[in-house]
C-alpha cells in the first residue's frame, strides 16, 4: 500500500523502520517514508519528519527545514507539533527568535489539553 502511494501506510512503514519492526531499523528509509507521507498532507508524518531534521536523524540537520515540517502539521491542529513550533520560535532555532509567536502556539497547543 505504501508503494501505491498510501499515505497513512507509507507513514506506518516509516515507524516500523525507525523502530526496526519487522525490518532493519533504518533513519533514512524512516524519513524517505515520513516525506512521503507528510507531502500528502499527513500531520503525524510532517512532526515525525520534522523531529528526524532536528536530531539529523536519516537526513542532514537542517532547522529551518523541521521549522516547515513542524509548521505544517501545526496549522493541522496538531498538538505536538504546535508546541514545538513554539518552542523553535522561543528558542529562535530555524526562525528568527519571536516571543509573541511562540506563545500563540504554545496556547494553541495548551487549548488541546
Amino acid at each position: 500500500a505504501a508503494e501505491q502511494g498510501h499515505a497513512k501506510a507509507q507513514f506506518n512503514l516509516g515507524v516500523c523502520f525507525a523502530k526496526g519492526e519487522g525490518v532493519v531499523e533504518d533513519m533514512t528509509e524512516a524519513a524517505k517514508w515520513y516525506r512521503a507521507a507528510a507531502e500528502q498532507g499527513d500531520a503525524e508524518a510532517q512532526l515525525k519528519l520534522g523531529v528526524c531534521y532536528d536530531a539529523g536523524e536519516g537526513v542532514v540537520e537542517d532547522k529551518a527545514e523541521r521549522v516547515k515540517w513542524f509548521r505544517a502539521a501545526a496549522e493541522q491542529g496538531h498538538a505536538k507539533a504546535q508546541f514545538n513550533l513554539g518552542v523553535c520560535f522561543a528558542k529562535g532555532e530555524g526562525v528568527v527568535e519571536d516571543m509573541t509567536e511562540a506563545a500563540k502556539w504554545y496556547r494553541a497547543a495548551a487549548e488541546q489539553g
